[in-house]
């Protein structure tokens, strides 16, 4: 029996059941689906990490109040015991060159107010170079002033703006934050979520003043931008000594490099798209077992057919190559259904949430499409061997069904 013939017969037996087999398609086909969608998911939830993290810059250094140790199964923050302070900050850019801008930050909520309109906002206390650190751009005015420390300017998120003022300039306006009265003197461009703060939703003031607001003396963040990236390992020797001088001698703060959180947050990606993708192939063990069905319903059915041609000298190789090209066909037709499909689902997600990448790695296409084929030949091997062990003579005797 040449190649062509195995192919008719078989496409012939697939025909002649339409209702099953577009079953068994549909099953192989929602299983190569599940796993491209997901992964496509947890792919463009590791791009878009990697993305935000690419847009503060890789010579970044994050300074944190307080010893990170590990205690039981979660990583703990301790109390410090000396305050991170402006004046902190100011010593590291004094006397470590090879950083170019340090941003100290304090952050609260407070309630902002324009006229009769207010709303609760995430207040930022910040100075001038975290303009430059955050890559922020301004849709109008300019940001906070690097001269005037204690002055009682604002500068508001694009959404805040909208909202206290619509269809003004909001310009020299003047709002309420508790009992402090601040004049807008600029406007964030819009710039949405960023490592888990939404700089659409924030008022930004003088990190002084926001200390006074809030009644702290201790700084929220230090925000380091180191001139070069390979200075990056000595900045954070050079950090861990100073603080320690000033701190008498204890070392109560973290730092965090943005190199050192990206590895860790690709590590756990890459673990949940593996997993989510696991997850997704069981139903492809679901529709091999749909294609076994078929298989073996389409065994009992053909039973004078398989007796007719084993009578002709069809060898028991040859029997067993019509059913698994018969299930080979059902998987791999249903895996490039499942591929189509997938891929259009990420298209139409990837037009009702742009910000998101939805990206499907090739190495998911090819391995959903290698694990449907599989699927089908591993369900089909059985009704194949059993058709193959049919005794002609009782094969030819039996009635059709």
């Amino acid at each position: 029996m040449r190649g062509m013939d195995l192919i008719r017969f078989a496409a012939g037996g697939l025909r002649g059941h339409r209702l099953r087999t577009f079953l068994s398609l549909l099953g192989v086909g929602i299983g190569v689906a599940s796993v491209m969608l997901l992964t496509s998911l947890g792919e463009g939830a590791r791009l878009y990490v990697t993305r935000e993290f690419a847009a503060l810059g890789s010579n970044l250094l994050i300074i944190i109040p307080g010893k990170t140790e590990t205690a039981g199964l979660a990583p703990l923050v301790s109390t410090a015991p000396h305050d991170l302070t402006l004046e902190d900050a100011n010593a590291l850019l004094q006397r470590i060159p090879a950083i170019s801008r340090v941003a100290p930050l304090v952050a609260g909520t407070a309630r902002v107010s324009a006229g009769e309109r207010s709303r609760e906002v995430t207040l930022v206390g910040a100075t001038r170079d975290l303009l430059e650190i955050r890559h922020l751009k301004m849709a109008s005015g300019r940001f906070l002033p690097r001269d005037l420390p204690h002055a009682a300017v604002c500068v508001l998120g694009s959404r805040v703006q909208r909202e206290l003022f619509p269809h003004q300039n909001p310009l020299g306006q003047l709002v309420r934050i508790g009992d402090w009265r601040f004049r807008v003197i600029g406007v964030i461009a819009p710039r949405g979520t960023s490592i888990g703060m939404d700089l659409d939703e924030v008022v930004e003031i003088p990190v002084e003043t926001a200390l006074k607001i809030f009644n702290r003396s201790s700084l929220f963040r230090v925000l380091v931008d180191v001139a070069s990236h390979r200075d990056l390992k000595k900045v954070e020797q050079d950090t861990l000594r100073i603080l320690r001088e000033r701190h008498d001698g204890q070392e109560d703060v973290t730092l965090m490099t943005q190199d050192a959180v990206l590895s860790s947050f690709n590590l756990i990606l890459r673990a949940l798209t593996a997993a989510l993708a696991g997850i997704a192939a069981i139903s492809l063990g679901v529709a091999g077992l749909g294609i076994m069905n078929v298989m073996l319903v389409s065994v009992s059915e053909r039973t004078r057919e398989i007796g007719l041609l084993k009578a002709l000298g069809t060898t028991h190789a040859q029997v067993v190559s019509v059913f698994l090209v018969e299930a080979a066909i059902l998987s791999t037709a249903g895996g490039f259904l499942g591929l189509l499909t997938g891929l259009g689902a990420g298209q139409v997600l990837q037009r009702l949430y742009p910000d998101f990448p939805i990206h499907c790695p090739p190495w998911a296409m090819a391995a959903a499409l290698a694990v449907s084929m599989c699927v089908g030949l591993f369900f089909g091997i059985l009704p194949a061997r059993r058709a193959a062990r049919l005794d002609p003579v009782q094969a030819l005797m039996r009635r059709k069904a």
